[in-house]
């Protein structure tokens, strides 16, 4: 590894700081070098908050040094007004000479602009190192711009035998496969994405409040499918814990693509990341239409022997762990 990949590399390691809170804006790190010392560091703060860049000069205490340093960033520095004054202005009024950057930016509003302002200005640029590990970090962003729609999680849990649910309940409530650190894991997952969907069958038979309440962090927005205006206000998904929207023939066409309609609304609110929790039902209508990113699967030690089948899907294995006695399976959808 070099010295340009070296500190690309402590900027996504800091950038990870900002995941569940700048959005919609991209986590992005930023660390300032002089004569091989780091002299400042930054991440995105919270939405409308400043950027990685702004954060890091402003850690600088000598900004004399700034005209003789180099600024290292996951991604190009923006160009345009938007909730905060350009970044790539910041950086030529410092005279910061040498700026090395991970990926460009695709959004419209910046894709190469800031690059080019710098370059104009005299700015020594370098662009693409540790490219591909920038561009995986910053996922949500990149899925959102290119794709138009919100880089999409499908999360469950299905039995040794692989269910997902018996075939009937006593009570209204989940009955659970994966083991409390697997639920625990999974309020954190919440808490970094910026919404979370399941459908109305879950609703009426798990009365989930889907919150993040077992992990410090920002609740999702709460995503129900209820075609036919099924749910009541006393569902804990109505609680004012986070913002709720009821997807029904009020707000979408049922007669096309569900998962494609469902995309548009979503990327139409600006929302760059969803976690799917929904029943079978659900989720195979996600895989089916192949709009899906990663599926992280626990598969517990329980057997159901009868029930609600998992869904069918096929994606490429990234990771298997072990959590208790659980294993959790990633997949990643290419």
């Amino acid at each position: 590894m070099n010295s340009n990949e070296y500190y690309i590399s402590r900027c996504l390691q800091i950038a990870k700081n900002g995941l569940g809170t700048t959005r919609p804006n991209p986590m992005v790190g930023a660390v300032i070098v002089h004569n091989n010392k780091i002299i400042g560091e930054g991440y995105t703060s919270y939405y409308g908050g400043s950027h990685a860049e702004v954060n890091a000069i402003n850690s600088v205490n000598d900004k004399s040094l700034l005209k003789e340093a180099s600024l290292y960033v996951t991604l190009e520095p923006c160009s345009h007004y938007g909730k905060t004054p350009p970044c790539s202005d910041l950086i030529i009024d410092h005279n910061i000479p040498r700026v090395i950057i991970g990926c460009v930016d695709d959004n419209p509003k910046v894709a190469g602009r800031g690059i080019k302002k710098l370059i104009e200005s005299g700015c020594n640029v370098t662009v693409g190192v540790l490219e591909e590990e920038c561009k995986k970090h910053h996922k949500r962003f990149f899925t959102f711009h290119n794709k138009k729609r919100p880089y999409i999680i499908l999360k469950w849990a299905e039995t040794y035998d692989g269910f997902i649910a018996p075939i009937t309940k006593k009570e209204q409530k989940p009955v659970w496969i994966s083991n409390k650190y697997s639920r625990q894991l999974v309020h954190k997952w919440r808490s970094e994405e910026h919404a979370i969907l399941i459908g109305t069958n879950a609703v009426l038979e798990d009365n989930p409040s889907l919150t993040a309440r077992h992990w410090t962090g920002n609740n999702p927005i709460r995503v129900v499918i209820d075609r036919n205006n099924k749910l009541n206000k006393n569902h804990s998904v109505f609680n004012t814990e986070s913002e709720t929207i009821i997807i029904s023939e009020d707000t979408i066409d049922f007669s096309e693509n569900l998962a494609v309609e469902i995309c548009r609304l979503l990327y139409g609110k600006n929302i760059n990341s969803v976690i799917i929790e929904g029943g079978q039902k659900t989720l195979q209508t996600f895989i089916d239409a192949n709009l899906w990113d990663e599926a992280r699967v626990f598969i517990g030690a329980n057997k159901f022997n009868d029930g609600i089948t998992a869904p069918n899907f096929s994606g490429q294995l990234v990771s298997e762990q072990l959590i208790l006695h659980d294993i959790l399976k990633i997949y990643s959808n290419d």
